[in-house]
């Protein structure tokens, strides 16, 4: 790689988190739309229009939709005759490093050995970009592109989220009421509704994880199966509501990816609760 080509990608890579951290997709704001249009609740409307003021608010002024900016998580999609380089992800971290920098990110990051970045007292690094991404997740895609998916993940959802084994007892139907009674649990907790409910399951708590990732990137509002549209309804029959005030629209949707499945007694499963302004997402191609 050239230096003009990295110059370019750490540019796109920078421009991309900036639209992952401020813009909601087409596809959300339309979900947001019809919850309005189908919400009774006066409070629950109110927040419902709320969020959805702030966030074109937010797209135009390129600023944060939320004060926990987040922390960056890439999904990176390689072609079948793509190749990456080490000197290409140089260029993707460094193109992250300049987006918390322009977004800005909240200065987060923990300074210190590894015992210090547990217990915080290596102090705040006050530059945007010491908020290190987490590892890539790279996986094959059909298309002939390097593709790169940037999520923002917030700190309400990691809190609520939950990854853990489910005895399946050889019957879809368990393993979707566990789903539904964590998300309900976790939603009346988080407060910053409604959510998206991401969600992966797989063979191992490092699968289900990625899955939930993966289903963010892929999930969209406007396209649900008959499994995500049965948890969407059954968690919103909870009557949790915006902010917690009660209506019809705890969640907007569900994104969910189920991956290979073992033979055994249990699946492995993980459900984030995204927050009203999650998942904050955004692609470009690098190629």
């Amino acid at each position: 790689m050239n230096s003009t080509d990295y110059i370019r990608i750490v540019s796109l890579v920078s421009d991309t988190l900036v639209k992952a951290g401020s813009v909601f997709r087409e596809d959300k704001k339309e979900a947001y739309i019809r919850a309005i249009n189908a919400e009774t609740n006066g409070n629950a409307k109110w927040v419902l229009e709320t969020i959805l003021e702030n966030a074109n608010k937010a797209e135009e002024n390129h600023s944060p939709l939320c004060d926990d900016t987040g922390i960056p998580h890439l999904l990176l999609e390689v072609g079948k005759y793509k190749a990456i380089s080490g000197h290409m992800l140089d260029a993707v971290r460094d193109g992250i490093a300049e987006g918390l920098r322009k977004l800005p990110g909240r200065p987060m990051g923990i300074m210190g050995n590894a015992s210090e970045r547990l217990d915080q007292s290596g102090g705040l690094n006050p530059d945007s970009a010491g908020v290190e991404p987490a590892p890539i997740l790279i996986r094959q895609c059909e298309e002939n592109v390097i593709r790169l998916h940037i999520l923002m993940f917030g700190g309400g959802p990691a809190i609520r989220a939950k990854t853990y084994r489910v005895f399946h007892k050889h019957d879809t139907g368990v393993v979707l009421d566990e789903i539904v009674s964590w998300a309900t649990e976790s939603v009346a907790q988080l407060g910053c509704s409604p959510c998206t409910l991401a969600v992966g399951i797989g063979r191992s708590h490092f699968e289900a994880a990625s899955l939930m990732l993966q289903a963010q990137a892929d999930g969209r509002y406007d396209v649900q199966s008959d499994l995500e549209k049965e948890i969407t309804q059954r968690v919103n029959e909870a009557d949790i509501g915006p902010l917690g005030l009660h209506g019809k629209n705890s969640v907007l949707a569900t994104f969910m990816k189920i991956g290979p499945q073992r033979a055994s007694g249990v699946r492995i499963v993980c459900v984030r609760p995204c927050c009203c302004f999650e998942p904050r997402i955004a692609a470009v191609d690098l190629d």
